[in-house]
C-alpha cells in the first residue's frame, strides 16, 4: 500500500470515510489505483439492490500475492515480512524477508500444483500455527486456489465436515504439533477424518515434530 492509503489522525479518518459516502465509486477506484493489476476494470460498480446483485471492478484481474509479496521485492526485500515465535523457549524463532518469503511461497504453489491443484480447487490447511500456515495459504492464492484452513484443536469429526462442505481435494497438515507441553497428533486425525472424505486425492505432510506417522501411498506425501 502507498501512502495515500495511510490515516494519520483521527481528522483524516472522518475525511477518507466521507469521500467514501460521498462517492464511493471514485473513493474505491483511487485506493485501487494503488495496486498492482494484470488488467484494469472496465467497471468499478454494478449493482441492483432488487436482483440484488452488487460486483465490483468488472472485468479486473489481479494476483493478490503480487500485492502481497512482489511488489515489495525491489525496494523491501530485505525486510522482514515473517517474524514467527515458538511456543518452546528452546526452540529458535524465525525470520523470514519478503524475498525469502516469495520464494517459498512460489516453492509451495509448485508443490501444490505438482500434486494437482489448480485455479479453483479447495485447499483444506489443518495445520500448526508455523510459518509454514502462512505460506501455504499464499501459496493457493497464488495458482487461483481457494483455501479452507481449519484449526488444528478441531476433532476428526470436525474436520470431515468442513472437508466435505467444501468438496475439499488437498488437505495440508502436518505429522504434529506442540500444544504446550502436549504433542497433537495430526496427522492421525486427518487420517481418521479421510475415512469419509471421498473428494481427497492428496494430503501433504509437513514434518514439524518428526515423530513417526502412517502414510497412505498414493495419497500422501511429505512436504519437502
Amino acid at each position: 500500500m502507498t501512502n495515500m492509503n495511510k490515516i494519520n489522525s483521527i481528522e483524516e479518518y472522518h475525511e477518507e470515510y466521507s469521500k467514501s459516502v460521498r462517492d464511493p465509486e471514485g473513493f474505491w477506484a483511487e485506493k485501487a489505483d494503488t495496486f498492482l493489476w494484470k488488467k484494469k476494470w472496465n467497471e468499478v460498480l454494478e449493482w441492483d439492490f432488487d436482483a440484488p446483485s452488487v460486483k465490483w471492478f468488472m472485468g479486473a484481474k489481479l494476483n493478490i500475492t503480487e500485492n502481497c509479496l512482489d511488489r515489495h521485492l525491489e525496494n523491501s526485500g530485505d525486510k522482514v515480512a515473517i517474524l514467527w515465535e515458538p511456543n518452546d523457549p528452546n526452540e529458535s524463532s524465525i525470520k523470514l524477508t519478503y524475498k525469502e518469503l516469495h520464494s517459498r511461497v512460489c516453492a509451495f504453489a509448485n508443490v501444490l500444483k505438482r500434486n494437482g491443484a489448480k485455479k479453483g480447487d479447495r485447499i483444506c490447511l489443518y495445520m500448526p500455527m508455523t510459518p509454514e500456515l502462512a505460506i501455504a495459504t499464499l501459496a493457493c492464492a497464488r495458482i487461483g486456489a481457494v483455501h479452507s484452513v481449519v484449526f488444528a484443536g478441531f476433532s476428526a469429526r470436525s474436520l470431515e465436515d468442513r472437508i466435505n462442505d467444501a468438496t475439499c481435494n488437498i488437505v495440508v497438515t502436518a505429522d504434529g504439533g506442540f500444544r504446550g507441553a502436549k504433542t497433537i497428533q495430526l496427522k492421525s486425525i486427518v487420517d481418521k477424518a479421510l475415512e469419509n472424505c471421498p473428494s481427497i486425492e492428496r494430503s501433504i505432510v509437513l514434518n514439524r515434530t518428526g515423530e513417526e506417522v502412517q502414510m497412505e501411498a498414493g495419497r500422501d506425501v511429505w512436504l519437502h
